[in-house]
């Protein structure tokens, strides 16, 4: 099994949600957080005075998938700058707390 943790702008969750849907994810968390990468926030002009916005608004969508996530991960991939990052990490069980399951079939 593998975590999956990604962080993209807020207007590209609708487009994730399809993608997570039609690769049969059966779960998901979402979190509202601030942030910035590479390009260090972004500079914008109000009433004619420019200022810096270093945090920027940022959705994190944590989800836990069985197998192979190479078709996941490739799906997600736009090739655009400042989308965001995905971050894979190895689950060793997952415990579903009604039943006792264990490992895919918590899921």
């Amino acid at each position: 099994m593998k975590k999956l943790e990604i962080i993209i702008k807020p207007e590209k969750l609708e487009d994730l949600k399809a993608v997570l849907e039609s690769s049969e994810v059966n779960g998901l968390n979402i979190v509202n957080s601030m942030g910035y990468g590479n390009q260090k926030g972004i500079i914008k002009n109000y009433r004619g005075a420019s200022y810096n916005v270093t945090l920027l608004p940022k959705i994190k969508v944590e989800t836990v998938v069985p197998g192979l996530i190479d078709k996941v991960v490739d799906e997600i991939n736009t090739g655009n700058f400042g989308d965001g990052k995905i971050f894979v990490y190895d689950v060793e069980d997952a415990v579903r707390i009604r039943t006792g399951e264990h490992g895919d079939k918590a899921l």
